[in-house]
């Protein structure tokens, strides 16, 4: 927040959402409003293994309090067309808080298609759309498809800026738990047309941003996190803190970054 980021999504992929019981994730909520005190909205992810778990957490974040949902597909079961459009339905009826989908077929194997989008404009409550398709031309797709009927997201860290050119509207970043004050000033040259500037900036920060499309992306991320001093690189089972060669080479391409880290009031 001193960085000035917008919001936060709690309980995302980095969150580790599928690793955390129930009664853990309302608990991360709770402390994030508290520290939240109301200055930005916080949303948290649905990231359940079946549709009526994912409605059960959604009416539980509710009365936490929470701003918003960021809905993804049912964990696990690879559904088709028909049944992902209606987890997604189900799970937005199920409180009367504002829903973003997150497509993540990279991730987690089903694919909400433009087309299918158009199909779902007709709940009030699905606002936004988290486009992690890994696919930059969906931006455009959306937009000839939809209109600005979802207010569009970029949720690729090292494609925002080709995402932001063709016209997303916000940004759902893994690195700025551990660069947020580059992320802020990278969001803020590329929406004001600075494209030279948000260029130079983008070319050092992508190195970073490369590590959030990689398996292991919550490994790197949360050790460049505590190379920051900004978290710790602790992860639950399965997940293990990279060792090795593999952790010498991360190490290598955060030190780096940092060592050349740019001027920031330079470059705005």
């Amino acid at each position: 927040m001193r960085a000035g980021i917008h919001g936060v999504v709690l309980l995302g992929t980095v969150g580790e959402n599928t690793a955390l019981e129930p009664q853990e994730k309302l608990e991360v909520l709770r402390e994030m409003k508290q520290v939240a005190g109301g200055r930005i909205p916080v949303l948290t992810g649905v990231a359940e293994y079946t549709t009526a778990l994912g409605c059960r957490f959604a009416r539980d974040a509710e009365k936490i309090g929470v701003d918003g949902l960021m809905v993804l597909p049912a964990m696990v079961y690879k559904s088709d067309d028909r049944e992902t459009l209606h987890h997604f339905r189900t799970v937005a009826r199920a409180t009367g808080l504002p829903v973003m989908v997150y497509n993540n077929p990279v991730s987690y194997n089903v694919d909400v298609s433009p087309e299918m989008f158009a199909q779902l404009a007709d709940e009030p409550s699905l606002v936004a759309i988290k486009e992690s398709s890994e696919n930059v031309r969906r931006i455009t797709d959306l937009v000839n498809i939809v209109g600005d009927r979802y207010i569009l997201f970029g949720g690729v860290d090292d494609l925002v800026l080709e995402s932001v050119l063709l016209g997303a509207q916000g940004w759902i970043s893994g690195l700025v738990n551990a660069f947020p004050d580059e992320n802020r000033a990278l969001w803020d040259l590329a929406t004001a047309g600075k494209w030279k500037e948000a260029r130079e900036l983008y070319r050092w920060y992508t190195p970073l941003l490369h590590l959030d499309t990689k398996v292991k992306l919550v490994q790197y991320i949360k050790l460049a996190m505590a190379e920051t001093g900004l978290g710790s690189e602790m992860v639950r089972a399965p997940r293990l803190p990279i060792v090795g060669a593999e952790r010498d080479e991360i190490l290598g391409v955060i030190r780096r970054a940092i060592a050349t880290r740019p001027a920031l009031a330079a470059a705005q």
